[in-house]
């Protein structure tokens, strides 16, 4: 039913979802040249079969707020209504940086630094990066500003094997040149190895925390040590402060810069190519190279101060996306200090809840006790019977649930990986059913593979050629395309 209300042919020529009448005072036509020779190629329709049509493509979507989400490293966590309602109140979104109503959101910004401030053991913020990876590359800029300010010649960004991706993607746009450091047996980074490549040429160590294998750095105050001893500086790729909210801080771990992405720890919206927010942290010594404006409250009230002679410049407008700093601070005034240090407690236990579930059925190729989330392999399914990640998590889809995160970290690291990630919003009662499913899978990869080989089997579109995809994306609809 839902399939054949997609189909873009319905309609009949003349059919119309509204008409209106004839205004009357324009009696100026469109210039010829601005004309189409041709009418377009678009269904004409009424109302009602385009508002079926949009409610169709909509009961198509998976989202955190119909389905469990568990992706790990990019965190779908559950976004409340409460600050959903707060952001999108009239004078909020229509509200120009420039008015005088503008004090009350430069207070909100300035407050959240401080929450900020006080969970990361930071000395100051920038709210102005509109997404994780632009706070990546804000903080490595800070970096290099840091450097070049001292004439410290620096060419080099060391990253661990088991980084996220965009770690050395935003070294090497920054102009370094990226040496990736071993991982032990036991996830966490190699200190001997960090410490024979330590050298005058390293600008920084760039590093997540818990990292991406879900496991604490135990080493990290060493790590910090051997960084700085050789002048270099530690980068904290606090994406998710998940683990560690109200238990501990990068600051006093030794980091220098920190981004969070306020998607993953704070409730705000992620994906889908929308605003997001990538605050940037940094210790004293690198506050005056923070991207102009920053917020500073002045007398009374607050200001944005742009007169930063060693900025390394603007990043985006004014203050960044003020809506996802308010989502954030709605959240963390709601929870307060008891309450964030209580969010971080339970996602570490859902987290190894599922691990205690889960390991009779699934390797996990780093033994040491997971945080937040959990690298789980599916290279003794493939071994023995065939069954891939990727055939796990198609089949998954048909049990009702989002794949997690698959072949990442990289196969060199984690062959056959499967990252998950619970959060703390979701139910044991949903924990219980992701474990039935995912048990489920892996007595079928035994008895019936070909049932995951085939699966998607219950969804519109069945499995895809993702690599044709991937080169041949098909990005727009054209006549005659079902």
């Amino acid at each position: 039913m839902v399939k054949d209300q997609l189909i873009f042919e319905r309609g009949e020529a003349g059919r119309r979802c509204a008409t209106f009448p004839d205004p009357g005072y324009c009696d100026t036509p469109i210039p010829e040249q601005f004309r189409r020779k041709t009418p377009p190629a678009l269904p004409e329709v009424s109302e009602l079969e385009l508002v079926r049509h949009y409610i169709a493509l909509s009961r198509m979507n998976f989202s955190i707020d119909t389905e469990f989400y568990p992706l790990g490293s990019c965190t779908m966590k559950y976004n409340p209504k409460v600050h959903e309602r707060a952001a999108r109140a009239p004078e909020i979104a229509g509200l120009h940086p420039f008015s005088p109503a503008s004090q009350g959101a430069l207070k909100v910004i300035w407050e959240m630094e401080q929450v900020l401030v006080a969970v990361s053991g930071m000395d100051g913020f920038t709210f102005q990066p509109a997404a994780g990876a632009q706070g990546e590359f804000v903080g490595i800029s800070l970096i290099a500003a840091y450097h070049r300010a001292r004439k410290n010649e620096k060419k080099v960004v060391l990253i661990p094997d088991s980084a996220h991706g965009t770690n050395p993607a935003t070294a090497a746009m920054c102009g370094y040149t990226v040496e990736a450091v071993k991982s032990t047996d036991r996830g966490t980074v190699d200190v001997d190895d960090l410490r024979s490549r330590m050298s005058s040429e390293v600008a920084a160590l760039m590093l997540t925390n818990p990292n991406t294998f879900g496991i604490f750095e135990d080493e990290i105050l060493e790590v910090a040590e051997i960084v700085h001893d050789g002048g270099g500086l530690l980068y904290y790729d606090g994406a998710n402060l998940n683990a560690f909210l109200g238990q501990c801080r990068p600051g006093d771990m030794g980091f220098d810069v920190v981004h969070i992405n306020l998607h993953k720890t704070f409730t705000t919206p992620h994906g889908g190519g929308g605003p997001g927010s990538g605050p940037v942290g940094v210790k004293a010594s690198l506050l005056p190279y923070l991207p102009a404006p920053v917020v500073e409250k002045s007398g009374d009230g607050f200001r944005l101060n742009f007169d930063l002679e060693e900025s390394i410049g603007k990043i985006s407008t004014f203050y960044g996306n003020f809506g996802m700093v308010l989502r954030a601070f709605v959240y963390a005034k709601m929870l307060g200090a008891e309450g964030m240090r209580k969010t971080s407690e339970i996602a570490v236990l859902n987290a190894n809840y599922l691990a205690a579930r889960l390991d009779p059925y699934y390797e996990r190729p780093k033994a040491a006790q997971p945080m937040h989330e959990m690298v789980y392999s599916a290279s003794r399914q493939k071994k023995e019977f065939g069954v891939n990640a990727l055939d796990i998590a198609k089949r998954l889809i048909d049990y009702g649930h989002h794949p997690p995160t698959i072949y990442f970290p990289l196969p060199n690291v984690a062959p056959e990986a499967m990252l998950i990630e619970p959060t703390e919003t979701e139910s044991l009662e949903q924990l219980d059913e992701f474990v039935a499913a995912m048990i489920k899978i892996s007595k079928e990869a035994e008895q019936d593979p070909d049932v995951l080989h085939d699966a998607p089997h219950d969804t519109p579109v069945r499995r895809l050629d993702e690599a044709t995809a991937a080169r041949k994306p098909v990005l727009r609809w054209k006549p005659g395309q079902s």
